[in-house]
């Protein structure tokens, strides 16, 4: 029996190569009773552009890319991060569930009551790189958002205390530093020389099970989730979309070219599950540079807005049926009218703004910055996110049908083009305490901060004295110190630059400031 398969499968290999030869000979005899224009019939069927290029390829030399040097290059300065936040008391709003059912029989008043709960101690995981010798490491702002401690782990399992040195919640990135000398580091590459089908390496420490790499190619380059929209916050977005395997605690971690170059931080994972099975993203080393040299120079981020409104035209949106304006036109529609298939539609110019003092106007279409080419918003922010209020750029845009190059003096949150300092809470030179209960009850408030100290200062200058109670700062209510200092970080980047405080002082009487929040 054995023999009698050996047999068949042994004819059955030989008549499939002799339908091979018979196939080819057959075909050679069929070319020679073809007419002499038949080649040129097939030829025509598949007419190609003559300036499509094909890659150099070799079928005989190929070998598979050696990644083993990049992946030896990389490992060591990618680190492990944990962060912790500490068990606090706070104070919360907590709704009496009897209020409405009482107050609608006896005419009393539903509410909430305030309590206060210890909440537990909380840890999150990352990883960072690390990009100088002398240790300052760059991860994602959420995985150190929040945290009192920061722990980091070397590939060598040394552990270092960390301490944030700047964060960007806009960007999703943070700076932080461990103290020593001679650390590993990745160089950093150049991402827009990335290119689709490239290969990279997927570098992070996410379980401190020391460095891990994984392998994949660039799948997309410039892509946007709408992660600010989910989440209701400003966000740049122009991600690098990878298939290298990313889990949950590589955020933060090295995206590395087949060279050893670090050309991206990975970021988001786009997964059904939460664990690997899907894409990767990576926020691109021309964002993360200058964001990171800001932070380190700055204490924060110095963005140049172009002062426009509107969206993408291009083939992510050309099925957008959602209406743009009053008269129900699509972004599809729109695009057909100004003659465009993709670019970023301009929609409104802001007041005070870098379009505003430039030849920019409603419906034009932007498809560049400074020779590249922008095909949607993410390109856009990509190109804005390398400069700083003050620099020119040159904005190519299509205007009836026609192109149209301006200069743009590009400006900041406040329509200037002044270098914007880190506003901590030091620069308002006084101290403050959540009111006690005595306090409360005493001048019958429900909540309030009280100041404690005054020095010199921005409440000094506007005349704020030890004992006021701030009831109100920019009409938000404060309970606590952090409400303040949130408050006053939203002011410094307001184009007034101004704290205006409602409050009373323990003898009853009102009070009313301005803090110029202003810095030279």
């Amino acid at each position: 029996m054995k023999q009698t398969t050996k047999n068949i499968l042994g004819v059955a290999a030989i008549v499939l190569l002799s339908s091979g030869v018979a196939g080819l000979t057959a075909y050679k005899m069929l070319q020679k009773n073809m007419p002499a224009d038949s080649t040129a019939a097939f030829s025509d069927m598949f007419q190609q552009n003559p300036n499509v290029r094909l890659a150099s390829y070799n079928a005989v030399d190929a070998q598979p890319v050696d990644l083993t040097q990049a992946a030896e290059n990389s490992v060591h300065a990618v680190v492990h991060i944990r962060s912790t936040q500490t068990s606090k008391v706070q104070e919360v709003e907590v709704r009496d569930p009897f209020s409405d059912f009482f107050g609608e029989f006896f005419g009393g008043r539903g509410g909430t009551q305030r309590r206060q709960v210890q909440t537990p101690e909380r840890t999150g995981f990352g990883s960072g790189v690390i990009i100088s010798k002398d240790g300052y490491i760059v991860t994602n702002n959420h995985v150190i958002a929040g945290a009192d401690e920061i722990s980091v782990t070397l590939n060598d399992n040394r552990q270092l205390k960390g301490r944030i040195i700047g964060t960007d919640e806009v960007t999703d990135l943070a700076l932080i530093k461990i103290e020593g000398d001679d650390f590993p580091t990745i160089p950093v590459g150049d991402s827009d020389a990335l290119k689709v089908g490239e290969w990279v390496l997927a570098v992070g420490n996410p379980f401190n099970l020391t460095s891990t790499v994984t392998a994949g190619i660039v799948s997309a380059k410039a892509r946007s989730l709408g992660m600010g929209q989910q989440t209701g916050t400003e966000s740049i977005e122009s991600y690098i979309q990878t298939d290298a395997a990313i889990n949950q605690g590589n955020s933060g971690g090295a995206l590395v070219n087949a060279r050893g170059e670090l050309v991206g931080i990975n970021s988001v994972l786009s997964s059904p599950t939460g664990a690997y099975a899907g894409y990767g993203f990576a926020i691109p080393t021309s964002i993360m540079t200058k964001v990171i040299a800001d932070l380190k120079q700055y204490g924060t981020v110095q963005r140049a807005l172009l002062g426009i409104r509107g969206g993408s035209i291009g083939s992510s949106l050309m099925d957008d049926r959602q209406p743009i304006d009053k008269s129900g036109k699509t972004l599809a529609d729109k695009a057909k009218e100004l003659g465009v298939v993709e670019g970023v539609w301009v929609s409104e110019i802001v007041e005070n703004g870098s379009a505003a003092g430039a030849d920019i106007k409603v419906d034009d279409v932007i498809i560049g910055v400074d020779n590249k080419k922008v095909s949607n918003m993410a390109d856009l922010q990509e190109a804005l996110a390398k400069h700083r209020p003050g620099d020119k750029v040159k904005v190519k845009l299509m205007r009836d049908k026609k192109e149209k190059t301006v200069e743009v003096t590009l400006k900041n949150e406040q329509g200037t083009t002044k270098i914007v300092k880190d506003a901590g809470m030091e620069i308002l030179g006084a101290a403050f305490k959540e009111l006690p209960d005595d306090l409360k009850k005493q001048l019958n408030l429900g909540y309030g901060l009280q100041v404690t100290g005054v020095s010199s200062g921005k409440m000094s200058d506007a005349g704020v004295r030890k004992g006021f109670i701030i009831l109100k700062a920019n009409d938000q209510p404060m309970r606590k110190v952090s409400d303040l200092e949130e408050v006053m970080k939203a002011a410094v980047k307001s184009p007034n630059q101004v704290l205006f405080l409602t409050g009373v002082f323990p003898s009853g009487k009102r009070g009313y400031f301005a803090v110029d929040l202003t810095q030279e």
